[in-house]
């Protein structure tokens, strides 16, 4: 059986409010967007009233097209707690995309250690976008210890 990771996608309240936490503080660029419909699958797999016309748009990272997407239901609530799913960024350099969402307003979680699975150690953040979507910032600062 051969399966493909296609992308992400979170629901956001607006895709410009949203796009200056994607596109702003991560680093993603918008690969396409579809204008506002009435009537969309988004609608049924979602459960959203289809009396709201729903917009969308999908974004890229570096060598990844399309990989994340948002869709925007205007007058949707800011999720509660607990969380129920996030998306994991590798970046580059945690301190400027915290600096950035900090800059933005966004909540930004304490900083862990993170340890992985095969003994490798690095730093992990939690930032929430203005919708309460967790996203995860990771970066490795110390590879597998030598056997």
């Amino acid at each position: 059986m051969s399966i493909r990771f296609q992308r992400a996608n979170f629901l956001v309240s607006n895709i410009d409010a949203a796009l200056r936490f994607y596109v702003d503080v991560l680093g993603f660029e918008v690969a396409f967007g579809k204008p506002h419909r009435d009537n969309s699958y988004s609608h049924v797999v979602f459960g959203l009233d289809r009396s709201k016309p729903i917009g969308f748009v999908a974004l890229s990272a570096t060598d990844q097209p399309r990989v994340m997407a948002l869709t925007e239901v205007a007058g949707l609530e800011k999720l509660p707690e607990p969380r129920r799913s996030t998306i994991v960024l590798h970046v580059d350099d945690p301190d400027a995309v915290v600096a950035r969402a900090r800059a933005g307003g966004y909540e930004v979680f304490p900083e862990e250690e993170l340890l992985t699975h095969d003994g490798r150690r690095g730093r992990e953040i939690g930032i929430l976008d203005a919708d309460g979507n967790l996203v995860v910032i990771y970066r490795i600062t110390a590879p597998v210890p030598a056997a």
